[in-house]
């Protein structure tokens, strides 16, 4: 019969017996991992000596890390410039000076494709143009076609034109002369906004037919002749220009390869500029 005692030493017995088990598995566990390890560090040296042996098969392995590892940089500078400029300005479109040609009326829009087949500039900007002369036109008594055909001649559309004298932008205006009329559009440098440098200088090219009694005399006044003898043509190749926007709005059918009295952009005669000087007097 098992006594108490019996139990007890079978106990003691067992312990020690699963204590035994647990040890020698641990010891195996650790001669497998230094085993291992061993291994993979003679693998290691192998293979140096190995590349240390083959300079060309070194270089190869070496080509193909960095290759892989810049391609990989690539990408994800590539990724990540991707989301910066999605998500930079999506309203940038509402500062862009451009207009369907479709928004426009039909007499605006023959203007607008004409004279971006004459001046070889895109339809939509030149659109934004034409309907800001119509509007701006219209406020201040002037022919839109009138204020088109200055621009035209002035700056041939470019928004950045700078002649030599300072005269600035699509309608070439003195900007250090009329800095006070760019007050309300934040200052001297919205000069550059090809908007704003229209309505500054349909407000410029009105105060010279005004102060002239005529437009062609205002035209002299408006690029600086009119103390000159002589205005190198500038009125007659302005009138020339409107006359041909004016017959387009009509609807006649004008080439835009029609003889073009051309001017050097952002010019003026000599002593340029007198007129819208003398405004500020």
């Amino acid at each position: 019969m098992t006594t108490r005692q019996d139990l007890i030493s079978l106990g003691r017995h067992a312990r020690q017996s699963a204590s035994l088990f647990v040890q020698d598995i641990g010891n195996g566990l650790l001669v497998v991992s230094h085993n291992t390890l061993a291994l993979v560090g003679l693998a290691v040296v192998a293979v140096l000596l190995v590349f240390s042996s083959q300079a060309g098969l070194r270089e190869q392995v070496e080509s193909a890390t960095l290759g892989w590892l810049s391609a990989r940089q690539e990408a994800r500078a590539e990724a990540e410039g991707t989301m910066l400029l999605a998500a930079a300005e999506p309203d940038a479109i509402a500062r862009a000076t451009a207009t369907d040609p479709r928004e426009l009326s039909r007499q605006q829009a023959a203007v607008a494709h004409w004279l971006a087949r004459r001046y070889h500039v895109a339809p939509e900007p030149v659109s934004r143009l034409v309907q800001e002369a119509w509007a701006v036109g219209n406020r201040a008594k002037v022919e839109p076609t009138l204020i088109l055909a200055i621009i035209a001649i002035e700056s041939g559309f470019n928004p950045f034109a700078q002649s030599t004298v300072g005269a600035q932008g699509l309608m070439q205006v003195m900007t250090r002369v009329h800095d006070d009329k760019y007050e309300a559009f934040g200052g001297t440098l919205a000069a550059f906004d090809p908007v704003t440098n229209l309505r500054v200088g349909v407000q410029v090219l009105k105060e010279c037919i005004q102060r002239a009694g005529s437009l062609e005399e205002g035209l002299r006044h408006y690029v600086g002749a009119a103390n000159l003898a002589e205005d190198t043509g500038y009125a007659a190749r302005v009138l020339a220009e409107h006359d041909l926007l004016k017959s387009v709005a009509a609807g006649r059918a004008i080439p835009a390869a029609a003889v073009r009295p051309l001017r050097e952009a952002a010019s003026a005669p000599a002593g340029g500029d007198s007129a819208q000087v003398a405004l500020l007097r």
